[in-house]
């Protein structure tokens, strides 16, 4: 039994943690300069700027689990540095195992990844002090050029002036990367002091979600009794899912088109920030996120599978297990919403996460499998 799953079986649930907000950052939109500190304590740890005259600038790419900015030094990119959302992960081993599973992965090339950057000290990660005393764990990775695969879907129009790209038609490669993580996680030996968190049902749902309570996102009684039991009927899936080694391990857990970079047709995997143990078919689910209520979420799911099996065979049980954590991570990603900024997501998806959890929760009860229906 996984290390979550046996302590919560061990002492009951415990009472919820409320995220720490990254409050040093609430002022900042997308494009802002960081604050002093931050940029001093980033340009002193990785040693950025370093010929004579030369200048570190830090700005603001987006907050959502941690404040990401993108480093220029000497006014060229040069570094993605990612400031952790305060107690989100435990300490400089969560951080230090997630680069190991990533230089791990160009290594072997399973897929293309960042490189992690080390500190002046050799490790990869440093705890930065703000203004106010506190720590800030932060981790750099080298910058990759091109652009946010999910940024293609919203353009209005290409360099060519042509329609924006279509979404579904990145998803057999997506679903193709995933089935090759999981096949290396099956076979690498992290080291003795690998240490990242797992994604069972109470870090997702319940009074210890790690993210926050989709409850607290829904007032009206009656919309709550539906997804209470689209829940009930998800989890019911779930508890039968196996754990042993073939369905249990590393994922991603997060592998969606914000989270991947496009150069031309080369796809590049970013932010392994919430990489953790989990059933495999989690990633399934997470590729998906937000956009499960969307008129494109069942050709992408398809194309998703279609990817996944050309690489590592699926039993109709795990596909049904990937459906019903879908509808977990849907109101596991509608607690999110209550612990995380607006312009965390495109408006339109903020703003359809009530009706579109509503929509998805209906369609579930009709069908477990509404997705590849």
């Amino acid at each position: 039994m996984p290390a979550t799953a046996a302590a919560q079986s061990a002492s009951g649930p415990q009472p919820p943690t409320p995220p720490a907000a990254l409050a040093a950052f609430d002022a900042l939109v997308p494009g802002d300069l960081a604050p002093g500190w931050l940029r001093d304590g980033v340009t002193e740890s990785w040693q950025f700027g370093q010929a004579p005259g030369g200048e570190v600038a830090m700005r603001l790419i987006t907050v959502s689990e941690n404040a990401t900015f993108l480093v220029t030094a000497d006014g060229e990119p040069a570094a993605v540095v990612r400031v952790a959302r305060p107690g989100y992960l435990a300490g400089a081993d969560a951080f230090e195992s997630e680069v190991a599973w990533v230089a791990a992965l160009a290594a072997d090339g399973v897929c293309q990844v960042p490189a992690a950057l080390r500190t002046r000290s050799g490790t990869f990660c440093a705890a930065l002090a703000s203004d106010d005393g506190a720590d800030w764990w932060c981790v750099a990775y080298g910058y990759v050029s091109g652009r946010i695969l999910e940024d293609l879907f919203s353009d209005a129009g290409s360099d060519a002036g042509g329609a924006a790209a279509d979404p579904t038609s990145y998803y057999r490669e997506i679903g193709a990367i995933n089935a090759r993580l999981h096949e290396h996680a099956l076979t690498w030996a992290p080291p003795a002091d690998f240490a990242r968190h797992s994604w069972d049902v109470p870090d997702m749902l319940g009074p210890t979600a790690r993210w926050g309570r989709w409850e607290d996102a829904v007032d009206d009684a009656t919309e709550r009794t539906l997804l209470e039991e689209a829940q009930a009927a998800a989890l019911e899936v779930v508890a039968r899912a196996p754990r042993d080694t073939a369905a249990w391990g590393l994922v991603h857990a997060d592998l969606r088109p914000s989270n991947i970079m496009i150069q031309g047709e080369s796809l590049t995997v970013i932010d392994f920030d919430d990489c953790g143990h989990t059933w495999f078919q989690y990633d399934f689910a997470a590729a998906l996120s937000f956009l499960e209520h969307t008129p494109e979420a069942p050709t992408m799911a398809v194309e998703w599978l279609a990817g996944y099996t050309s690489v590592r065979p699926l039993t109709r049980d795990a596909v049904e297990l990937g459906c019903a954590l879908s509808m977990v991570r849907r109101l596991q990603m509608l607690g999110w919403t209550t612990t995380h900024r607006a312009d965390a997501l495109p408006p339109d998806l903020w703003s359809a996460q009530v009706p579109g959890t509503l929509e998805v929760a209906e369609s579930y009860l009709r069908n477990p499998t509404w997705l590849l229906a």
